[in-house]
């Protein structure tokens, strides 16, 4: 906003600072100063107001105020005359409040008045400031506006149909032509004035046409209202129009201003050649504001600025920010002006002392603190660890919302059953959001079928917490490749446990717990539990081909769900070192025919025992389901690797030993080793 430096002057005693030191004490002490111009005699600063304090510094007293309390400097009290209404001629106004968006509502009714030029002075205020000089009355309103930061407004008193004003909610479409000619169409809610019989004021923003003060006004309503900061920044937004009185409204003003702007202008009558006589008062204040107390501790003081400062000086600062000061046994007791609402809380006082006081004049100094490390977090570092390990295979990391949706049911084929496990959100804010997930297997699926098209190679993992009934929260782990087989997930898994320690883990039938998981989710002949001897661990396999179907994915998507606490539980840190032997492994091949239920894991598990711990790994390298093979029947083919750690094993162990393992396989009788 633009302040006149000369106008500043006239409200303070003694010698304002020159423009450019007053510029430094208030960007050192309240607010930056922009720019500095000449204009003439005078000079103009640009001074950038804080938000929080607009309702009390967008004004030339404010200001004042504001820098007779930096510099230490004395106000000079303003003229203003004590209201008094006169018997008159004119037949009272009615002014009826229909909205809760004006606190406070005050007017002046002024018999035969004298329109015409302002003296020049005036003329010359308001010009240097950017505003037009209209007539002695209008330019009252917008000089008083500048000086206290209160808009005025003057209606024409013989334009108001019926002696009536009612203040109310606008009505959407309802249409005014404001004083600059221009007809608004009014949006819902906006506050407005009208008389018996038409609308005549956009309330705080721009008068009407109709109630315009001209050359031929003989009386007048000065107008001096409060209007909701809220209503008021809300309707310039929605017109896309606002002007200076508006600006200041939707910052916040005090309610307890309108009657001092009233005396100021009852003051300014005669001296600006308008006369008349103030024959109606009106005041509506359903509501009076108190100036807020608030206790300052002296040692709460010190401890927020870091240094102590005396009570004496304390107490000042307040005073000639305008605060009535007590000294209390508990500290000092403040009572705040009306007008500065931004005070509030006790570091609101102590902000105001510290920026007084000069924040350049508190000695810089280290915060001394004792700097505790944090307690290990296990959790946390497993779960870096696993990102890591994942990410060291290809994968990416995925976060996906806690939530599942109304059309996730369907596609991902929850039962009613299945549903009604589902913890439902009471207000959720969309009807994708309506559950709480128990599984983390749905939005990664989501997240292949989106990335489908523009990937060629998918692997994604997620950490993240799934929710069951009993509002128990757990921790998992869910991984997903598009595009790849059972193998693959068990090969990624079983370099995961390996790379987290977790040893002696199996693959069993799949038969997951119901209240864990849903079944119809995967493909029940390519799906496995894992399990660290009786404890279940998580599961793996092939996403259902009917839920990719839903889903529109071409491709086989195989997955993981592993529950992470118990991966913790059964992670270690510790590493055994086996130094590898130096004498050569040989390497015998062998291939085995059994019925297509049987498990992999079986026959592997008779080879070790067979073999003993010469065989030092079994690998298979090949399944076969096809013409050459029985029907109901699958062919597997491993690698056995035997290695001695203290010699070279001969050709006639090795023969020797695997043909004890044929034999121990073919004690099946399902099973047939193929030559």
């Amino acid at each position: 906003m633009l302040y006149s430096y000369s106008w500043i002057q006239e409200y303070i005693k003694g010698t304002l600072p020159k423009p450019d030191k007053l510029a430094d004490l208030l960007n050192m002490h309240a607010f930056e100063v922009e720019e500095i111009r000449k204009r003439g005699k005078d000079t103009l600063l640009d001074i950038a107001v804080l938000p929080n304090r607009a309702h009390d510094c967008l004004s030339h007293v404010g200001m004042a105020r504001e820098i007779a309390a930096i510099a230490k400097l004395k106000l000079i009290a303003l003229k203003t005359k004590t209201l008094k209404a006169q018997k008159g001629r004119l037949a009272s106004l009615k002014v009826q409040i229909q909205t809760p968006d004006v606190p406070r509502y005050t007017a002046l009714v002024v018999e035969d008045v004298t329109i015409k030029k302002s003296p020049k002075w005036l003329a010359d205020k308001l010009t240097a400031l950017g505003l037009n000089s209209i007539n002695n009355v209008v330019d009252l309103t917008n000089f008083i506006m500048l000086e206290l930061g209160q808009p005025l407004h003057a209606f024409d008193y013989d334009q108001i149909k019926g002696n009536k004003m009612t203040i109310r909610e606008a009505r959407a479409g309802e249409k005014l032509e404001t004083l600059d000619n221009k007809t608004l169409s009014l949006p819902k809610d906006v506050l407005i004035i009208e008389d018996a019989e038409r609308l005549i004021d956009l309330a705080g923003i721009k008068g009407g046409k109709v109630s315009a003060i001209s050359v031929s006004t003989q009386n007048i309503v000065l107008q001096a209202a409060s209007f909701n900061a809220e209503t008021l920044y809300r309707a310039k937004s929605q017109l896309n129009y606002t002007t200076q009185a508006a600006d200041l409204y939707s910052h916040g003003l005090d309610p307890n201003l309108t009657s001092l702007a009233l005396e100021r202008a009852a003051a300014l009558l005669s001296e600006l050649g308008i006369n008349g006589k103030i024959t109606q008062l009106l005041d509506i204040y359903p509501k009076r504001i108190q100036p807020m107390r608030i206790i300052l501790r002296m040692p709460f003081l010190e401890s927020m600025l870091g240094i102590p400062i005396p009570q004496k000086e304390v107490k000042q600062v307040l005073e000639n920010l305008g605060c009535k000061v007590i000294i209390k046994p508990r500290g000092l007791e403040v009572s705040v002006p009306t007008r500065r609402i931004d005070l509030t809380i006790e570091e609101d006082l102590v902000e105001e002392v510290g920026r007084m006081h000069g924040y350049e004049r508190i000695p810089l100094a280290f915060p001394v603190a004792s700097l505790i490390p944090p307690p290990r977090n296990n959790e946390l570092l497993w779960q870096e660890r696993i990102r890591d390990t994942f990410k060291g295979l290809g994968f990416k990391e995925a976060y996906n919302y806690s939530f599942v949706g109304e059309k996730d049911l369907s596609q991902f084929a929850y039962s009613k059953a299945d549903q009604a496990k589902l913890i439902e959100l009471e207000n959720p804010i969309s009807e994708d959001f309506s559950y709480l997930r128990d599984s983390l297997i749905e939005g990664l699926l989501k997240n292949a079928r989106d990335n489908q098209k523009s990937e060629k190679v998918i692997r994604i993992f997620e950490i993240g917490k799934v929710f069951r009934q009993k509002f128990q929260e757990t921790n998992v782990l869910g991984a997903l490749v598009h595009d790849g087989n059972f193998y693959e997930i068990k090969g990624i898994c079983d370099f995961l446990l390996n790379s987290l320690g977790i040893t002696e883990v199996w693959y069993d039938e799949y038969q997951q717990t119901p209240e864990k998981g849903r079944p119809v989710l995967w493909n029940q002949e390519k799906s496995a539990e894992l399990k660290v001897g009786s404890q279940e661990i998580g599961f793996l396999g092939e996403i259902s081909s009917a839920v990719c179907a839903n889903l529109k994915i071409a491709k086989p998507v195989v997955a993981l769900q592993l529950d992470i606490k118990k991966l913790i539980m059964l992670g270690t840190e510790e590493r055994s070192y086996e130094k590898p032997s130096k004498f050569p492994s040989a390497t015998r091949d062998i291939a085995v025919v059994v019925p297509l239920a049987t498990k992999v894991a079986e026959v592997m598990n008779i080879m070790e025992n067979a073999g003993g711990q010469l065989v030092v790994d079994i690998d298979i390298f090949d399944i076969y389901e096809g013409e050459q093979i029985a029907k109901e029947k699958k062919n597997l083919a491993f690698h056995i690797i035997y290695q001695a750690d203290n010699r070279t094993l001969t050709n006639k162990e090795v023969d020797s030993l695997h043909e004890k393992i044929v034999k121990a396989v073919q004690e099946n009788p399902e099973w047939e080793v193929r030559t």
